[in-house]
C-alpha cells in the first residue's frame, strides 16, 4: 500500500482516498498530494481495524487533522467481518464504527454530520446503508467489475483481466 502512493496520487481525478490506517502513511500520501501541487485537498477516511483491539486510529485521525495540511479528514472506515450472518443481528464491526464515530468526535471536538461512515461492500451494502447501521460510503467494486482474480502472482505479476493498473473498487458516495 505504501509503496503505490505516488502511482494512486497520479490518477486523474483522484477524490478520495479511503484507507489510511497509519501515520507513516498519511504522511506519504500528504507529501506526494503536495508535490502534485494540487490546489484542493485529497479527503481521506481513517481505516479502523474493528475486529481487533488497535486503537491507533484516533492518533492517525488526530495526525491527519493537525500534521497533513493537504489532506482533509472525512471520516472512517472499516472492512469488517466479511459474511456476517444477518440472522444474527446486525454486523458488529459495523456497530463498533458507529460508536466509534461517537468517541472520535467527541475527543477531537467534531461535527457528527461531518463524520462520514464507509463500511459494507458488495455482498453487504444493503445492510451497511440502512438506518440501523447508516453507513455513507460503500465498496461496490466487485459488483461492477466482477470478483478480484489473485491468480495474477501466479502468472508474475500480470493481470489476466489485461485491467492494466484500472480502478478495482467504486465507492459510490451519497451527498445531502
Amino acid at each position: 500500500q505504501k509503496g503505490n502512493v505516488n502511482k494512486l496520487i497520479a490518477v486523474p481525478n483522484l477524490f478520495m482516498l479511503e484507507t489510511v490506517d497509519s501515520v507513516k502513511l498519511a504522511d506519504r500520501v500528504n507529501s506526494s498530494w503536495q508535490k502534485k501541487g494540487s490546489s484542493q485537498k485529497l479527503k481521506v477516511m481513517v481505516q479502523v481495524n474493528t475486529s481487533g483491539e488497535d486503537s491507533k486510529w484516533l492518533l492517525v485521525t488526530w495526525h491527519v487533522i493537525n500534521k497533513c495540511p493537504s489532506l482533509e479528514f472525512v471520516g472512517l472506515m472499516t472492512i469488517g467481518s466479511i459474511g456476517h450472518d444477518l440472522s444474527k443481528g446486525p454486523n458488529p464491526d459495523f456497530q463498533m464504527l458507529l460508536s466509534l464515530r461517537q468517541e472520535v468526535c467527541q475527543k477531537l471536538n467534531l461535527p457528527v454530520e461531518k463524520v462520514e461512515l464507509s463500511m459494507g461492500m458488495s455482498t453487504d451494502f444493503q445492510h451497511a446503508v440502512s438506518i440501523e447501521v447508516g453507513s455513507t460510503n460503500v465498496r461496490i467494486g466487485s459488483t461492477i467489475f466482477g470478483e478480484r482474480d489473485y491468480s495474477n502472482k501466479a502468472m508474475g505479476g500480470k493481470d489476466p483481466a489485461g485491467n492494466k493498473g484500472q480502478a478495482e473498487a467504486v465507492t459510490v458516495q451519497e451527498h445531502p
